[in-house]
C-alpha cells in the first residue's frame, strides 16, 4: 500500500486555514439545512452492501474486447423487452396509410362511399396511434434503464481498469485525457445507448416494414425506389461514414487536449498566479480550444454535406415517381388510394432516412468513444501479476538487490547492476545528487516498476513471484508531499487500513505529534479537511502521512524525502516521528538533507547508476570519499546540528 503525494500547504505548523478556531473550513451540514437533510435521507431507500472483488488480472468477461452489443448483452431481458417495443412501435405506425387506402378507395370513391367505413378507419387509426405513443413511451423507460445500467458497469470497468495500470502509465499520459475517457467518452456512448440505438432500430424496421409494403402496393413504383433512390444514398452514406468517423476520433483527442490543459491550469492556479502567466495560459487555452473548434466544424461541415444531399435526393426521388405514378393512375393501372397510400408510405420512407442522417452523428461520436475507451482498456499494465503468483508471507524485512538494471526509457539505463542487502530492522539512507537514481531503488523495492535485468527479493523471495496485494501490504510508502483526499482527519488515517480502533488512532496521534493539531479542531479526528489537504500547512500534511504509514503497520518502511521540504520546526518535529516510526522496522530513507541520513543505521551513495560506497555514517567521513564531501560541504553550508556529539555516534 502506498500513502502519498500532495500539494504545497499554507498554514503555519499546526494551524492555518481560513475558519475561527479549527484552522479548518466549515466541514458537515448547516443547521439551517439539517431538517431538509434529515428528511431527504429518511426517503433514501436502502442500498445493499457493495460485494466488490478486485484483483490484478481482469476477469473473463473484462478480458472481452469492449463492443456495443457486448456491453449491452449483459442485460438480455432489457434488450429484448426494447426490441419487443420498438417492433411493436414500427408496425403500429405503418399501419395509418393502409388505413387511409382502405377508406379512400372503399368509403370515398363514386360507388363505395360509406361514412360508417371513413369513421371505422379513423378509430382504428386513432387507436394504433394511442397504442404507439404508450409503447414509445414503455420504449424510452426500457432503453433508459438499459443505458444507465450499462454505463454504470463501463464506468466501474474504466475505473477499475485505472486501479491496474502501472505508475508509467500515468506519468506518460495526461490527467485530463484520462479524465476525458471517463466523462465526455462514456456520456456519448449513454446518449447513443439510451436513444441512438432505438432510433435507428425502429427507423431501420420501418424502413424494411414500408418496403415491403411498397412492393405489395406497386412493384413498379417500388422498383424504381429502390434501384434509383437507394443506391444514391447508400453511396453518401458511405461517404458520410469515413468522412465523419475521422472527424470525430479528431474530436475526441481534441476535447481530451482541452481538459488536459484545464486540469493542469487549476492544478497549478498558484504557480499561475504567482508567475503572472493568467494572459498566456488564456491564449495557450485558447489554441487548444480552437483546435476542438475546427474538429467541431469539419464535421459540422461534413454533416451539412450529407444531410441536405438525402433530402434533396428525397424530394427529386418523391418527384420522379409522382410522375410515373400519376400516368399509372390515369391508365388505371393503379387507383387512386393505392398512389395516396404509396406515397404516404413514400414519405415515411424517407423520413427514417433523414432521422438516421440526424441519428448517425450520434453513432458516429459513440464509436469514436468505444474506439478511444477499447484502446485505453487494451492497455496493459507493465508490471503485471503473474498467474501462478502466490501470496507473500510475513516477511523479517531482508531487502536484496541482485545484478539490478533499469531504465526508463529503452536502451538508457538509469541503474547498472546493483547489488545490495538490507538487513531485517536495518534503516538505510540513500543519497547523491539529483537523477542519480534514489527514488528508483526504492521505486523497484515496492515493484512499481519491474527491473530491465537482475532480481529483487524479500526474505529472499523474488517480488516478481508474489502477489502485488501481499507484497504492498507489508511496505509502505511516504512520498516528499503527503496527498490527503477530502474527507475527514479519520478517513485520512484508516485509508491503508480500514479495520483500526480507536484506541490504534489515539496512539499514532501521540507517535507522531499530531495530538495538537487534533485536539483543537471542533470535531477532532472526525474534522473534515479540503480536498488534498490544502488548508494544513505542508508538515501537517506530512505528520498525516506519517500517521497513516504507522496505522497501517507495514514491515518496511520507504522514505522517498520526506522532510525536504520542510522548515526547519516541522523538520524536527517530524523527525522525533519518525524514530518511534522506525523503530523495529527496515527502512529506506530517500534523502537529501543530511540530517536525515544521518539517522541511518548505513548510508548509501548513488551517482551515475550505480552504488558508489557503502557505510555507516561514520565510517564514510572517516574514509574520506563521496560522502565525505557532501559531508563537509553540508557543514560549511550551515548543516543543522551536525556537530552535536550524537551525530556521528552511528
Amino acid at each position: 500500500m502506498a500513502w502519498g503525494g500532495g500539494f504545497g500547504g499554507s498554514g503555519p505548523m499546526f494551524g492555518g486555514g481560513s475558519s475561527t478556531s479549527s484552522g479548518l473550513p466549515f466541514g458537515g451540514i448547516p443547521s439551517e439545512l439539517m431538517d431538509e437533510a434529515t428528511k431527504l435521507l429518511a426517503q433514501e431507500p436502502d442500498h445493499p452492501a457493495s460485494n466488490i472483488h478486485f484483483t490484478q488480472r481482469p476477469n473473463e468477461r473484462e478480458r472481452h474486447r469492449l463492443t456495443l452489443p457486448r456491453l449491452i448483452s449483459a442485460y438480455p431481458k432489457w434488450v429484448v423487452g426494447g426490441s419487443s417495443l420498438v417492433i411493436l412501435t414500427s408496425l403500429t405506425l405503418q399501419a395509418g396509410p393502409k388505413l387511409t387506402e382502405y377508406a379512400i378507395n372503399n368509403g370515398m370513391v363514386s360507388g363505395h362511399r360509406s361514412l360508417r367505413v371513413i369513421a371505422v378507419c379513423a378509430l382504428l387509426y386513432l387507436a394504433l396511434a394511442l397504442m404507439s405513443v404508450v409503447a414509445q413511451r414503455a420504449q424510452v423507460v426500457v432503453t433508459g434503464k438499459l443505458a444507465a445500467r450499462v454505463m454504470h458497469d463501463l464506468r466501474i470497468r474504466v475505473f477499475t481498469h485505472f486501479q491496474r495500470l502501472s505508475l508509467d502509465f500515468f506519468t506518460e499520459e495526461k490527467s485530463g485525457v484520462l479524465m476525458s475517457r471517463m466523462t465526455s467518452d462514456i456520456e456519448n456512448l449513454q446518449q447513443l445507448v439510451q436513444d441512438g440505438i432505438s432510433q435507428f432500430a425502429i427507423q431501420g424496421l420501418t424502413m424494411i416494414v414500408i418496403t415491403i409494403i411498397l412492393f405489395s402496393t406497386n412493384v413498379v413504383l417500388a422498383a424504381w425506389t429502390v434501384l434509383l433512390v437507394v443506391p444514391l444514398l447508400f453511396v453518401l452514406s458511405i461517404w458520410f461514414h469515413g468522412a465523419s468517423e475521422r472527424g470525430y476520433l479528431l474530436s475526441r483527442d481534441r476535447i481530451a487536449n482541452v481538459l488536459a490543459d484545464l486540469s493542469e491550469s487549476l492544478y497549478g492556479i498558484r504557480v499561475v498566479t504567482a508567475n503572472n502567466r493568467q494572459r498566456r495560459n488564456i491564449t495557450n487555452h485558447r489554441h487548444v480550444v480552437g483546435a476542438y473548434r475546427d474538429a467541431n466544424l469539419y464535421t459540422g461541415r461534413v454533416s451539412a454535406i450529407y444531410g441536405p444531399s438525402t433530402v434533396m435526393i428525397g424530394i427529386l426521388g418523391q418527384g420522379l415517381l409522382l410522375g410515373i405514378g400519376g400516368q399509372m393512375v390515369l391508365r388505371h393501372q393503379l387507383s387512386i388510394g393505392a398512389l395516396v397510400a404509396f406515397f404516404l408510405y413514400l414519405n415515411r420512407f424517407f423520413q427514417p432516412i433523414q432521422l438516421l442522417v440526424q441519428q448517425y452523428n450520434s453513432l458516429q461520436q459513440g464509436r469514436s468513444s468505444i474506439i478511444r475507451l477499447r484502446e485505453l482498456l487494451e492497455t496493459s499494465p507493465s508490471v503485471h501479476e503473474d498467474r501462478e503468483a502466490t501470496d507473500l508471507a510475513t516477511i523479517q524485512g531482508r531487502i536484496t538487490f541482485e545484478h539490478v538494471d533499469f531504465g526508463y526509457l529503452e536502451g538508457q539505463l538509469v541503474l547498472a547492476d546493483i547489488n545490495l542487502e538490507i538487513a531485517p530492522g536495518e534503516s538505510v539512507a540513500f543519497v547523491g545528487p539529483t537523477g542519480a537514481g534514489k527514488s528508483t531503488m526504492a521505486k523497484l523495492a515496492n515493484r512499481f516498476y519491474d527491473p530491465v535485468a537482475g532480481r529483487v527479493l524479500l526474505d529472499g523471495v523474488d517480488i516478481k513471484n508474489v502477489t502485488l496485494h501481499s507484497l504492498r501490504s507489508q511496505l509502505g510508502v511516504v512520498p516528499q508531499e503527503a496527498f490527503l483526499f477530502a474527507g475527514s482527519i479519520r478517513t485520512n488515517l484508516t485509508f491503508g487500513r480500514t479495520s483500526i480502533t480507536d484506541a490504534e488512532i489515539e496512539e499514532a496521534l501521540d507517535v507522531v505529534g499530531l495530538r495538537e493539531l487534533v485536539t483543537r479542531l471542533p470535531q477532532g479526528v472526525d474534522t473534515v479537511i479540503h480536498e488534498r489537504g490544502q488548508t494544513l500547512s505542508a508538515g501537517e500534511r506530512q505528520l498525516l502521512a506519517l500517521a497513516r504509514a504507522f496505522l497501517a503497520r507495514p514491515r518496511v518502511l520507504i522514505l522517498d524525502e520526506a522532510t525536504s521540504s520542510l522548515d526547519l520546526h516541522s523538520e524536527t518535529v517530524i523527525e522525533h516521528a519518525l524514530d518511534r516510526l522506525l523503530e523495529g522496522r527496515s527502512a529506506i530513507l530517500i534523502a537529501h538533507r543530511l540530517t536525515t541520513a544521518q539517522r541511518a543505521d548505513r548510508i548509501v551513495v548513488i551517482d551515475h547508476g550505480g552504488i558508489v560506497e557503502v557505510g555507516s555514517p561514520r565510517e564514510l567521513i572517516e574514509r574520506g570519499g563521496a560522502y565525505s564531501k557532501m559531508y563537509d560541504a553540508w557543514l560549511a553550508s550551515g548543516g543543522r546540528d551536525a556537530t552535536r556529539p550524537d551525530a556521528l555516534s552511528n
